[in-house]
C-alpha cells in the first residue's frame, strides 16, 4: 500500500478514504488506518560498489 503513495503528491494532511485506490477496495484495508504515514527523512536505499555484477546462481536444493 505505501509503495502506491510514493507516486501521489501530498500536499497537507490527506485522509485516507479519499484516495481512489482506498475508496474502490474499502473492504481491504483496516478502519483505524485514518492517514498516511508520516514522511521519513531517511529513505532506503541499496548502495552498489563499482565494478560488481548481480551475482547468478540457481537456488540452494
Amino acid at each position: 500500500m505505501f509503495a502506491m503513495f510514493a507516486s501521489l503528491r501530498v500536499e497537507e494532511k490527506t485522509e485516507v478514504n479519499v484516495l481512489p485506490v482506498v475508496r474502490e477496495f474499502m473492504d481491504v484495508f483496516l478502519d483505524d488506518i485514518l492517514d498516511l504515514p508520516p514522511e521519513r527523512e531517511v529513505e532506503f536505499s541499496i548502495d552498489i560498489v563499482p565494478g560488481t555484477s548481480p551475482i547468478s546462481m540457481a537456488p540452494y536444493r
